[in-house]
């Protein structure tokens, strides 16, 4: 079996740039809070799991201003997620991660539900399946496990759409892969989806009422 590495795929948690659609229920300042509070989360599972090495592939690049009041563990390598639009970015993750012989788990920092144990058993199925997914109930998915490359399941997608899952599974039955799809989860994208942050988490980030975002 290839080592596993998990690639978070992941913006600068700062106000105005992050979690925008947030922005109505939580104001600027409190989506890039609760971006910031994802991203820890994430990294700490992706950690916790213990599949093989993690990889913050970053937008804007590692060295920009933006990232400079985030400290991660020694242990995580960082990465430029580069120039293009979604798919042509995670395509140059893939490709450059299965082209030095390793699998991976690409993962964003959006949901919560991303656990540990998730991630093992993710991890522990691409030594039977040639893919799986994690899908979101809005049609997305937060998690992509791949043994090998094939640029059909980046390109033409309409992303950040209700397709997005159904369209990557048909790409890969064409491709003759067998896939295993993981139970659906929820995403933390608008402001409806404040409902499934964790109990534990702050409730400033939960319950929201409208906030001028001015």
């Amino acid at each position: 079996m290839n080592p596993v590495r998990i690639v978070i795929f992941a913006k600068a948690p700062v106000a105005g740039l992050a979690k925008t659609r947030l922005i109505p229920a939580l104001g600027a300042q409190g989506a890039a809070d609760l971006a910031r509070r994802m991203l820890d989360h994430t990294l700490a599972q992706a950690l916790a799991a213990e599949v093989g090495p993690v990889e913050l592939c970053v937008t804007p690049s590692p060295g920009d201003v933006a990232w400079q009041n985030v400290v991660v563990a020694k242990s995580v390598a960082w990465s430029d997620q580069g120039d293009g639009n979604l798919g042509e970015r995670m395509a140059r993750a893939v490709q450059r991660v299965t082209g030095a012989g390793e699998s991976l788990l690409l993962i964003g920092t959006d949901c919560p539900a991303l656990d540990a144990a998730v991630l093992r058993s993710a991890a522990s199925s691409l030594q039977q399946f040639d893919a799986t997914l994690v899908p979101t109930a809005d049609g997305g998915y937060v998690l992509l496990g791949l043994n090998g490359f094939h640029a059909s399941l980046f390109e033409g997608i309409e992303w950040s759409t209700g397709s997005v899952a159904a369209e990557t599974r048909r790409r890969m039955a064409r491709l003759g892969w067998n896939v295993r799809d993981n139970p659906t989860v929820h995403d933390i994208d608008d402001p409806a989806d404040l409902e499934w942050l964790p109990e534990g988490w702050p409730g400033a980030f939960r319950n929201q009422e409208p906030a001028n975002a001015a």
